[in-house]
């Protein structure tokens, strides 16, 4: 028997509401209740840890290219999602909107182009995209901006000016915040934008001063990663190269948080690093993982990564997934301590350009222009 009091209250929506944003930071609601959403978000949730996925591969047009002659054009350089779609940012500056419903290519979003300063100049570099509006940059500096649900062109919202910027190796955003980090001139690392009005608010920082070379390497051939960088949900930003990680405030824009120095672990593998909500990954040159709070730098828990080269990282709310050798294996971030990988999936991909996940999904892009995707939704 349950008391006529609980009954109730178990029927609240505002309470189911509470307990899904508490949990899984849902702020818009899916299903017809709130308890529908919680029930929901709870049964994918244990699908994720349990390995309970299905596989696609996603398919699009191959000859829809600007440049049939262009042997990159088909090269995924990022991914990125949205609750509706995952977009993909290619070689040749087009990115393809794929249906998360559907799993069909759903448009193609090409931007304008002008002089082009390297055989990779026009990659995309970032993505962000939220339910109506999709922003991507490319390695030249452009940022361009369109609307989700249209097939108009994209608008350039920046012209890069890559010979006085330096290469924009990575672009990012949440909220109001656009970020991008540059190599290639120094005291010129980072440039934040405010989203909502697209004006620049603050340049500089000597991160990337070190990889000056490489940044005007990656406009001309494939490289490493130079550096990656990401906004937290506490409105800090957390960047990194292979030698050195930053912390630093969007709120007092300039004013380094946290500093430090991998040289002697031997590095930071900058493909494996991501952030979600206030933590982020890390992985050293050792192949010792860190998942550590960016406002304190605790350690929330830690492993092993093996073997550490050529590792790619992503993570969402619980889980951590790396990358290497083909094989995509999943690490549980919610309890303390070291611990060794829930399960690996059982598709191998290959070599992977690009890994992402939210709280249902998971992508990949392989180095044979095969982009898949893994859905732990509730059936």
């Amino acid at each position: 028997m349950v008391c006529s009091t609980w009954r109730a209250v178990s029927r609240s929506d505002p309470l189911w509401h509470r307990l899904t944003r508490g949990i899984w930071g849902r702020t818009n609601l899916f299903h017809d209740t709130w308890r529908e959403e919680y029930i929901y978000r709870h049964q994918t949730a244990q699908n994720f840890r349990s390995g309970r996925a299905v596989h696609f591969a996603l398919h699009f047009d191959p000859a829809d290219v600007d440049d049939p002659n262009d042997p990159d054009a088909l090269i995924c350089r990022c991914l990125a999602f949205s609750d509706r779609y995952l977009a993909c940012g290619f070689a040749d500056g087009a990115v393809r909107l794929f249906d998360l419903t559907t799993r069909l290519h759903a448009r193609t979003f090409r931007p304008e182009h002008h002089d082009r300063l390297g055989r990779f100049s026009r990659a995309v570099s970032g993505i962000v995209i939220t339910a109506t509006r999709l922003v991507f940059a490319t390695l030249d500096g452009d940022i361009h901006v369109a609307a989700v649900n249209s097939n108009a062109n994209p608008r350039r919202a920046r012209l890069g000016e890559v010979l006085n910027d330096g290469a924009l190796v990575d672009f990012t955003g949440r909220g109001r915040w656009w970020v991008g980090l540059y190599a290639g001139l120094p005291g010129r690392a980072y440039r934040v934008w405010d989203g909502n009005t697209e004006e620049p608010l603050f340049e500089g920082g000597a991160l990337t001063d070190p990889e000056a070379v490489l940044g005007w390497h990656t406009l001309t051939e494939v490289t490493e990663f130079v550096g990656r960088v990401r906004v937290t949900s506490q409105e800090s930003v957390v960047a990194c190269t292979s030698s050195r990680l930053v912390i630093f405030d969007l709120g007092d824009l300039g004013a380094v948080l946290r500093e430090e120095d991998y040289t002697n672990r031997r590095g930071i593998l900058v493909g494996s690093f991501d952030v979600c909500n206030e933590a982020y990954v890390i992985v050293d040159g050792r192949g010792n993982a860190s998942v550590r709070r960016a406002d304190t730098s605790e350690e929330m828990c830690g492993f092993t990564v093996r073997p550490p080269r050529g590792v790619l990282g992503c993570m969402n709310g619980g889980y951590v997934l790396t990358c290497a050798g083909g094989v995509v294996r999943v690490w549980q971030i919610e309890q303390p301590g070291r611990q060794e990988y829930l399960y690996s999936f059982r598709e191998r991909i290959g070599e992977v350009n690009a890994l992402v996940a939210d709280e249902r999904h998971v992508a990949a892009a392989s180095s044979d222009t095969n982009i898949h995707l893994w859905d732990f939704g509730a059936q």
